[in-house]
């Protein structure tokens, strides 16, 4: 049996510890590292043993009792949940580490909130019951509370060969066959633990255990419990199936891409197709690599459930499906930051760009832009500790010492009202007319594409060029020049010349409808939001709520626990993004601050950051809304407002 688990924890849990105890029970390291020792097998890299946290979702392998594991350490930082992300979708159980003192902080939240979304089983490790205040029943409280009813605590009421009656009477009230099983003929072993088993796989089910991996208490009988109570089925008879999850570069620049199988067999010099549907890309297998920390051994074949990683493929991105499967990944952990990378003036910054296109590559949430009139690079981050990180990694990795300047909210623009667009460009020598219809879309929805274009107007080829040029990136709005979302774009006619449109004419058409059409409408100003959810005492409730009232949030009626107060809404991140350092101050560090990524929401304060950006949409060198026309063999200007009494196709 191939299985591929996942380990996670709010910061300083004990995650990586108790993955070293795992390896090492499982004889796949000679000795136990630790963190705090800087020798921890998984925290390989010199940044994450310096800084004591782990920054990169690496792997190690280990067989137990004919079964082969597939263990992924991932980062305890929020800053770094796209990393996390990305490897939970393959993934086919998640371990999550909760210390017995804290009980669930922060990050927790976020990590069962990922799971969920994912459908990934989940068990739970209760950590440091050594230390001074831990309370193995106030945390299973808590889980029941804050994540789910249908946790289980098993330390004492598992074996291999019995259950407790607690035990036995849990798992059949949450199967309606088992129980009527249960109330005519008993318990049966075999019966109870093959249904308990797909109860976890079903989410129906989460196990806890607790114990101290830094004093090796309970580590391996957790091992035990998940050996037993975990299956995998892949097929080796299909064809080959597989996800990108994760892409890097080896120390000769060799460009590695990691892969789970899903189904089917690979082996080297077999070939591989993946892409979209428009575009589907062939590549040869030249070298397959087994991975164990940063190490690696080569292998001839690799089969269904494996997580291995592959040279020769110069395009696949994480996400990516990978032979029959086609659909591409999608992330929830989006950034919601932008700063400006800050090269030193000996560096040419080209060369510079070429080093965080590399990064980009490996990390897709940095989303790398150039600016190219005013020769500058912007990346999207998470928090300031990334771009703490980043400048070390940078410095390290390709000797380059670069700064960011403070990060600045990601703001995006979209419309409230249907318009048309109209765009002609016509030069001498070229020709293209595009005619669009723009609506505004559901929140969060991004831009979607219509087209109800006759092929008689337009040929399909070049239907398809108003679609690539609308779609092949983001669109600058009129407001702040932030990228616009949230609309529905109809192609409704356009036209071509025969002689004279050539390559770049419908994109330049394109543009200028989309951007005519925006001249029409209301725009409007949208910023991120967070989800929040936040626990604490019934005394300091009053507080957070004008806190939240303050940042322009809004909240849901709140709920009490005990002596708890838990309160969740929305609030833009840009008035709550460093309300975790207060939060922890007036409550002494017991409050809990889960933020979430919520998506786009109308800007609480348009004016001022309008005015602040001072975008000035006449004299953006990639975008105009005027329309381009040609008489007597030259061309001519016609402003957008009176555009649309030219265009050809009226």
């Amino acid at each position: 049996m191939n299985n591929t688990i996942g380990v996670f924890a709010h910061v300083d849990a004990g995650k990586t510890t108790f993955s070293e105890q795992i390896l090492y029970h499982t004889k796949s390291i000679k000795q136990r590292g630790r963190v705090d020792h800087k020798d921890a097998f998984l925290d390989s890299h010199e940044i994450e043993r310096q800084r004591g946290i782990t920054v990169f979702a690496d792997q190690a392998t280990f067989t137990y009792k004919g079964s082969t594991y597939y263990l992924i350490d991932n980062p305890g930082h929020v800053d770094f949940s796209p990393e996390m992300e990305r490897s939970v979708q393959v993934m086919d159980y998640a371990i999550v580490i909760l210390s017995a003192v804290e009980g669930i902080e922060g990050h927790t939240a976020t990590i069962w909130q990922l799971l969920r979304t994912h459908n990934v089983p989940t068990f739970f490790f209760i950590n440091k019951i050594d230390r001074t205040g831990a309370d193995i029943n106030n945390v299973l409280q808590e889980i029941h509370q804050d994540f789910s009813s249908d946790a289980i605590y098993l330390t004492g009421a598992f074996h291999e060969d019995e259950m407790t009656e607690e035990l036995i009477e849990f798992i059949a009230e949450r199967n309606e066959k088992l129980l009527e099983h249960y109330m005519e003929k008993g318990y049966e072993k075999d019966l109870w633990l093959e249904t308990m088993k797909d109860l976890i796989k079903d989410n129906k089910v989460f196990p806890c255990t607790s114990g101290s991996a830094l004093q090796d208490i309970g580590v391996i009988e957790f091992l035990e419990t998940f050996h037993h109570l975990t299956e995998t089925h892949y097929s080796n008879d299909e064809a080959f199936s597989g996800r990108v999850y994760k892409v890097r570069h080896d120390e000769k620049g060799t460009r590695i891409t990691f892969i789970k199988a899903l189904s089917g067999n690979l082996s080297i010099r077999d070939e591989i197709n993946y892409g979209t549907k428009d575009q589907v890309m062939t590549e040869k297998i030249t070298q397959i690599r087994v991975y164990n920390g940063h190490k690696f051994k080569t292998v001839e074949h690799i089969q269904a459930g494996e997580l291995f990683a592959v040279a020769g493929l110069s395009h696949a991105v994480t996400g990516d499906g990978l032979g029959t499967l086609s659909e591409k990944a999608e992330y929830e952990m989006v950034p919601t930051l932008k700063s400006k990378v800050v090269i030193p003036p000996t560096i040419h910054i080209k060369d510079a760009l070429k080093y965080f296109q590399l990064l980009d590559i490996e990390d897709p949430s940095l989303n790398v832009l150039w600016e190219e009139r005013i020769q500058e690079i912007h990346i999207h981050v998470m928090g300031a500790i990334q771009l703490e990180i980043l400048k070390q990694l940078i410095l390290e990795r390709f000797h380059l010492e670069v700064d960011f300047e403070e990060p600045q909210i990601l703001y995006k623009e979209t419309i409230d009202s249907t318009v048309i667009g109209y765009g002609h460009f016509e030069p001498l020598k070229h020709y293209a007319e595009v005619h669009l219809k723009i609506e505004p879309a559901g929140r969060n929805s991004g831009i979607t594409f219509d087209n109800v274009c006759h092929a008689n107007d337009l040929s399909i080829g070049n239907q398809n060029l108003v679609k690539h040029h609308l779609l092949e990136k983001a669109h600058n709005g009129l407001l702040t020049g932030f990228p616009l979302t949230d609309l529905k774009v109809t192609l409704l006619t356009g036209r071509a010349d025969n002689m004279h449109t050539s390559g770049g004419d419908f994109r330049e058409a394109t543009i200028r409808a989309l951007r005519q059409g925006l001249e029409k409408a209301k725009n409007l100003l949208l910023e991120p939001y967070y989800h929040f959810r936040i626990k604490v005492d019934l005394d300091q409730m009053g507080k957070v709520l004008s806190d939240i009232q303050m940042a322009h949030g809004s909240f849901d009626s709140p709920k009490t626990e005990g002596n708890k107060a838990i309160l969740t809404g929305t609030v833009p991140v840009a008035t709550f993004m460093n309300y975790a350092a207060e939060l922890a101050s007036f409550t002494q560090g017991k409050g809990v601050l889960n933020l979430v990524f919520g998506g786009y929401e109308r800007c609480h304060n348009e004016e001022e950051v309008i005015r602040r950006i001072a975008y000035n949409k006449e004299a953006d060198p990639e975008y105009s809304s005027s329309s381009i026309f040609c008489a007597k063999g030259k061309g001519y200007t016609v402003p957008w407002e009176r555009a649309e009494e030219e265009m050809h196709c009226l």
